[in-house]
């Protein structure tokens, strides 16, 4: 569990990287769990609470057969980064935006599959990396 603020994220990507060795994740996986994770970490901090909260953010690491699975969940108001909506609106945005959204379309060509609900005032992804 980490609070939602940047300071905070050297210390979940350490937690990334602790996990990956411990589990002989090969470096490209790792690489990429490293790379969805922080971008909804940044999400959360800069959008979910404008900019940073004590509200906190869970992340579950799991290995099996060389693939990653992931749970990331934060207290952030419900937004879905892999509904297909938002994807298409990024997508359309794309050429225009010069800042921000294609974190998650980056993050939606990582995954294998993608889970989001919203439960309990928490937002919960459950994601397979490709």
């Amino acid at each position: 569990m980490f609070t939602s603020r940047l300071d905070q994220w050297k210390h979940a990507r350490a937690f990334i990287e602790d996990f990956c060795r411990g589990a002989s994740v090969a470096r490209d996986a790792c690489l990429k769990a490293n790379l969805v994770i922080e971008e909804l970490f940044l999400n959360t901090v800069k959008h979910g609470h404008r900019g940073g909260s004590d509200a906190p953010v869970w992340i579950r690491l799991t290995a099996n057969d060389g693939q990653v699975s992931l749970t990331y969940e934060d207290r952030a108001p419900p937004f879905n980064p892999f509904a297909r909506a938002t994807r298409e609106m990024l997508e359309a945005l794309a050429e225009t935006r010069r800042e921000g959204g294609l974190g998650v379309l980056l993050a939606h060509g990582l995954t294998a599959s993608a889970e989001y609900a919203y439960l309990y005032g928490r937002n919960r992804i459950q994601l397979t990396l490709a």
